[in-house]
């Protein structure tokens, strides 16, 4: 089964500094057919503006994951950690019994990032970050998985919950295919570009809930950057 949640569809925030629209609902308010996913129960498109950004602020008991689609992301925390992350590159923040850091626009275009977070298998543990380049052209024509929670899942920063965050570039053209595990669920969120997703068209930005099925199977009908999170 596919549920398909367009752009214009998800929730949305303009604070002036930062643009953001919502695949999961965030607020009561919220778009009710835009439930968790599993594990999955943020996955936020954000834009920040030139010189502004999150100041510090504290989480705990949360894996969060930061996908760099464009611009230069600058983070800092309470572990003495800083980093500047460029388009393709994810970061891996695992909030455990509480840490608190800063995340801002450290370049000189709009800063657009995914920002996904994953329920961890179990509370607690030592908070952790991490981050890691994924250059493009090592996903041509394929997923290649950028985070996991998974054995087996060599190169992949680690994640404390039972999901995988998975990326590809697709040229026109191309297909790619991902097999399901039983009883697992994914969400599947076109960054650019235009696919089918068997059989379905899905535009840019778009995500799609894929549950119930063995495969997804993806035709790019343009050149196309793909992010999925396969659930468990």
């Amino acid at each position: 089964m596919l549920t398909h949640r367009r752009w214009e569809s998800l929730d949305t925030a303009d604070l002036g500094w930062l643009r953001a629209k919502y695949h999961f609902v965030v607020s009561a308010d919220g778009n009710p057919a835009h439930a968790a996913l599993g594990p999955l129960i943020v996955w936020n498109d954000d834009e920040i503006a030139v010189g502004s950004g999150f100041p510090m602020h504290g989480h705990r008991d949360m894996e969060i994951i930061t996908y760099v689609r464009q611009g230069l992301l600058g983070h800092r925390d309470t572990l003495g950690s800083e980093g500047t992350l460029h388009a393709g590159d994810v970061q891996v923040m695992s909030a455990g019994t509480g840490i608190r850091h800063a995340e801002f626009n450290r370049g000189e275009v709009p800063l657009k990032v995914y920002q996904i977070w994953l329920q961890p298998r179990k509370a607690g543990g030592e908070p952790a970050w991490d981050t890691k380049p994924f250059p493009k052209g090592d996903r041509s024509g394929r997923f290649v998985v950028l985070a996991s929670g998974f054995d087996g899942d060599e190169g992949a920063l680690p994640v404390r919950a039972e999901a995988r965050v998975l990326g590809a570039m697709l040229k026109g053209g191309e297909s790619v295919r991902y097999e399901l595990p039983p009883a697992h669920r994914a969400y599947l969120v076109v960054a650019s570009g235009r696919i089918e997703l068997n059989g379905e068209s899905v535009g840019p930005l778009d995500g799609v809930a894929i549950t119930q099925l063995a495969a997804a199977q993806i035709v790019a009908l343009e050149d196309s950057e793909l992010v999925m999170v396969d659930a468990g």
